[in-house]
């Protein structure tokens, strides 16, 4: 299965914010939108970084309460695992797990296209599996 019927699936969109957003407001997005990562972007298109709830957290615990004045790009990863959306599923789970990634934005000629989060990959893949069995359980019982 391929990352483009994963986002068919889902969808594409996908929660920025700006480098220079407080961590309070990238809380203030999490928190309303229910998700563990947003995409680091200056404008919506392209990828400065990613940011997720555990960074937040790794750094209230090293800085203190003073980390949520700070810009979200002095707590986001700078270096972004991405896939395009012909990317394998397969291949990204055992990237994601090799690099203990929970989510990876897609990018399609250098542009975000969407984003899957480790619950997306380890669902497609029971999906694939059940439609297997049943095929096997079809084709045994004639």
């Amino acid at each position: 299965m391929l990352i483009r019927t994963v986002l068919r699936r889902k969808g594409t969109d996908v929660v920025t914010v700006r480098p220079d957003a407080t961590v309070t407001e990238l809380l203030a997005v999490l928190g309303e939108r229910n998700i563990g990562a947003v995409v680091v972007s200056e404008d919506g298109l392209t990828i400065t970084g990613i940011v997720s709830e555990r960074d937040v957290v790794r750094r209230l615990a090293d800085r203190g309460a003073a980390v949520l004045d700070l810009p979200v790009s002095a707590i986001m990863t700078s270096v972004v695992h991405t896939c395009t959306p012909e990317a394998n599923v397969d291949e990204l789970r055992r990237t994601m797990t090799n690099h203990r990634v929970r989510h990876v934005p897609v990018v399609r000629e250098g542009r975000l296209v969407g984003i899957v989060s480790i619950g997306d990959v380890v669902k497609s893949s029971i999906d694939e599996l059940e439609t297997e069995n049943e095929a096997l359980v079809g084709y045994i019982r004639g």
